[in-house]
C-alpha cells in the first residue's frame, strides 16, 4: 500500500486547480488591454525571431525602433544572412550583448541552407539554431506557427512562482522545467501564442519584479496564492548572484583635425570586434595621461578632464573617468575616425554613451 502525505497532496491539488484557471482569465485581460506592438500585429515568422531576440535584456520601448530600422534595410531572412558585418553591427549599435545578432546571422545563414530560406515551427528544429533556447523557440513556435509549446521567460517564471505561491528557486533548472510542464497541461490548443504572449505581457505589466507587484489591477487577483498570503512581493525566489568584477578605466577622447582616435577590440571576449575608445588601466591623473601620450610621440595641444561614468555589464562593471586630448598629429596605432565613419561605419558600443556628446554623436 503507498501512503501519500496528506499535506503535500493538497498542495500540488491545489497548485493545479490555481492555475486551470489563469488561461480563460488571463485571455479576456490580454484581448482587452495588451499593448500594440508591431512584431504582434502581424506575427510573420522572420519578425517574431528578430523581436525575441533584440528583447533579450531589452526593454519594449527601447526595442521598437531598432526592430523598425533592422527590418527596413535587412526585411527577409536572406538579407540578413548576406548582410556585412559592419551594417549588423551598426544596425545593432546600442542594443548591446552583441552576440545576439552575430548569432541571429548565423541561424538565418542554417535556415537559408537547410530550411530553403523559411524559419522551421517545430520548436525542436528550432532549439537547434545558434542563439536560440528552450523559451526562444517556444515563443517563435506558438507565435509565428500556432504550436501549443510554452514559452517560460522570467516574466512567466515570476507569474507562476506568484499565482501558486511557489518558493522555488527560479534560478534552477529543473524549476524551470517543471513550469513549462505545468503551462504545458494547460496550453488552450487554440491560442498558444496568445496565451504565452499575456503571460509575457502580465509580468512586464503588471506582476512586476522587484518586489512590486501591481496586485489591486491584475486580473489574477481572484486565484493568486501569493496574494492571498501576503507573500507576492517576496516571490520569486533567486539564489544571489555573484557580485560583478569592478573595472577601472580612463577613457582618451584623442582628437585632431576632426578625428578621433578609435581601436578595435579583440575578436574573443567581452564586445568582440567592436570599436573602443582607447583607454588606460585604473584611474590615472592628468600628469599619468601626458605622460603616457607622450611615450606614444603624441603632441598633445591641450587636455581637459571629462565626467566619470559607469558602465554594468553582467557580470563587470566598468568604472571609467576621461580625458580629452587634442594632438597635433594623428597617432598611427589608432584609426582615426570622421563624423561619417562614426556615424555610419564605426560601431562604439553604448559603454562609451557618456563620451557620444563629445564625439559629436547622439545618445
Amino acid at each position: 500500500m503507498q501512503c501519500y502525505d496528506s499535506g503535500i497532496l493538497t498542495q500540488e491539488v491545489t497548485k493545479k486547480e490555481v492555475l486551470k484557471k489563469m488561461p480563460a482569465l488571463l485571455l479576456q485581460w490580454y484581448d482587452n488591454t495588451r499593448r500594440i506592438l508591431p512584431w504582434r500585429e502581424d506575427p510573420q515568422p522572420y519578425a517574431v525571431w528578430l523581436s525575441e531576440i533584440m528583447l533579450q535584456q531589452t526593454r519594449v520601448e527601447t526595442v521598437k525602433p531598432y526592430f523598425a530600422r533592422f527590418l527596413e534595410v535587412l526585411p527577409t531572412i536572406e538579407a540578413l544572412a548576406n548582410a556585412p558585418e559592419e551594417l549588423l553591427l551598426k544596425l545593432w549599435e546600442g542594443l548591446g550583448y552583441y552576440s545576439r545578432v552575430r548569432n541571429l546571422q548565423k541561424a538565418a545563414r542554417v535556415v537559408m541552407e537547410e530550411y530553403g530560406g523559411k524559419l522551421p515551427g517545430n520548436p525542436a528544429l528550432l532549439e537547434k539554431l545558434p542563439g536560440i533556447g528552450s523559451y526562444t523557440a517556444g515563443a517563435i513556435a506558438s507565435i509565428a506557427f500556432g504550436v501549443p509549446v510554452p514559452a517560460v521567460d522570467g516574466n512567466v517564471l515570476r507569474v507562476i512562482s506568484r499565482v501558486t505561491a511557489s518558493r522555488e528557486d527560479i534560478t534552477a533548472p529543473q524549476c524551470k522545467k517543471g513550469m513549462e510542464k505545468q503551462i504545458r497541461e494547460i496550453l488552450p490548443k487554440n491560442r498558444a501564442g496568445d496565451f504565452n504572449q499575456s503571460l509575457m505581457e502580465l509580468g512586464a505589466m503588471v506582476c512586476l519584479g522587484n518586489g512590486e507587484p501591481k496586485c489591486l489591477c491584475c486580473p489574477l487577483q481572484s486565484i493568486c496564492e501569493g496574494f492571498a498570503q501576503g507573500i507576492a512581493g517576496e516571490l520569486p525566489v533567486k539564489a544571489p548572484k555573484k557580485p560583478r568584477r569592478i573595472e577601472e578605466k580612463t577613457v582618451l577622447l584623442l582628437h585632431c583635425s576632426d578625428t578621433f582616435a578609435l581601436r578595435q577590440r579583440p575578436k574573443k571576449g567581452l564586445l568582440a570586434g567592436l570599436w573602443e575608445l582607447p583607454s588606460l588601466e585604473g584611474f590615472c591623473g592628468r600628469e599619468e595621461v601626458e605622460k603616457w601620450l607622450e611615450q606614444q610621440g603624441a603632441e598633445v595641444l591641450s587636455l581637459r578632464p571629462l565626467a566619470g561614468s559607469k558602465h554594468i555589464f553582467t557580470h563587470v562593471e566598468w568604472h571609467m573617468q576621461g580625458f580629452f586630448a587634442e594632438l597635433a598629429e594623428p597617432l598611427p596605432e589608432f584609426f582615426w575616425a570622421d563624423r561619417r565613419a562614426l556615424e555610419q561605419q564605426c560601431t562604439l558600443p553604448s559603454a562609451f554613451k557618456a563620451y557620444f556628446n563629445e564625439l559629436g554623436l547622439k545618445k
